[in-house]
């Protein structure tokens, strides 16, 4: 198939994740001042969105406290840089087994299981421009863990994204997700300008070989904007890839901690590193308030606290 290049770009910075990496890189941020910091260096370098997790501030463990989401979000809210806000909402959903004997019952260790409300209380809080919907269920990764979205669950949470007016950015991990991902534009569940992510090479979804990268590709509307990534030191590849198949760009310490062979990263540096790669390409990147146009989104203030 004949290229389709991207010529206006916008890249986003995947700033600390929810994996075990805390203590694999000093960069990986920890606190909430840090994953701000972080996510506002990103900015300065190029990043138009800014995609959160928060942690743990003592044991850098993956966390959802609303509290830790409204610190982050305020922080970067009053920094004097502008810049996309993109919450995960993947949270909650970590169902690790037993041993595969006696799978059940759950391994407690791990296992974090919420419902649709208590999984969004966050980003009803905070209201992001834009928050993560990890369109279906898979192996993830390492022992029995499992990413739990079920139909009825991503039904829901979609609808509160809806209603709440903050864009879904559907994390697609293969493409029964995007199949599913169609399904709920179709119900209109979700509107119909669909903003999508192609979450390549994640053990165990989509490997990130190119003939499934681009039959991902293919399986996304015309209509819907999209970006994609891939983990590890493809990350880079991947960043020309997604501009060259007609997307956009992701990056961060979520999905790699080097920069170069022994060098650790820091988000900044890899986000100036993609946007290298993306003029070189020939590309123009795009900035914060160009993407909310593009992508229909609105800048909001966090709701007040409550008294």
């Amino acid at each position: 198939m004949p290229l389709a290049m991207n010529r206006e770009v916008f890249i986003t910075c995947a700033v600390t994740g929810s994996g075990g990496t805390q203590d694999r890189s000093p960069h990986v941020p920890r606190s909430p001042k840090q994953i701000a910091d972080s996510a506002i260096d990103a900015a300065k370098a190029g990043a138009a969105i800014v995609h959160c997790h928060v942690r743990d501030p003592e044991t850098g463990k993956p966390r959802r406290d609303v509290h830790l989401y409204r610190e982050v979000t305020e922080r970067i809210r009053e920094a004097n840089v502008d810049v996309v806000l993109n919450l995960t909402a993947g949270m909650g959903g970590d169902m690790v087994f037993g041993s595969p004997e006696a799978p059940l019952p759950l391994n407690e260790k791990g296992t974090d299981m919420g419902g649709a409300t208590n999984r969004m209380e966050h980003v009803r809080q905070c209201l992001p421009e834009i928050c993560t919907l990890d369109c279906g269920t898979m192996n993830f990764a390492e022992a029995d863990y499992v990413m739990t979205n079920t139909p009825g669950m991503l039904r829901a949470m979609g609808g509160m994204m809806t209603a709440l007016g903050v864009k879904p950015e559907i994390e697609a991990f293969d493409t029964g997700h995007l199949w599913f991902a169609k399904q709920l534009v179709e119900e209109k569940v979700l509107n119909a300008d669909a903003l999508v992510q192609l979450c390549m090479g994640v053990p165990w979804g989509a490997p990130d070989d190119l003939n499934t990268f681009m039959a991902m590709v293919n399986n996304v509307p015309s209509t819907w904007n999209w970006s994609a990534f891939s983990i590890g030191h493809n990350q880079m590849a991947y960043a020309a890839a997604a501009v060259l198949a007609g997307g956009n760009v992701r990056v961060g310490l979520e999905d790699n901690l080097w920069l170069d062979k022994g060098v650790l990263a820091t988000n900044a540096q890899l986000v100036e590193r993609a946007a290298s790669i993306v003029t070189n390409l020939g590309a123009r990147i795009l900035g914060p308030e160009e993407v909310r146009k593009k992508l229909n989104l609105t800048k909001r203030a966090p709701l007040a606290a409550a008294a």
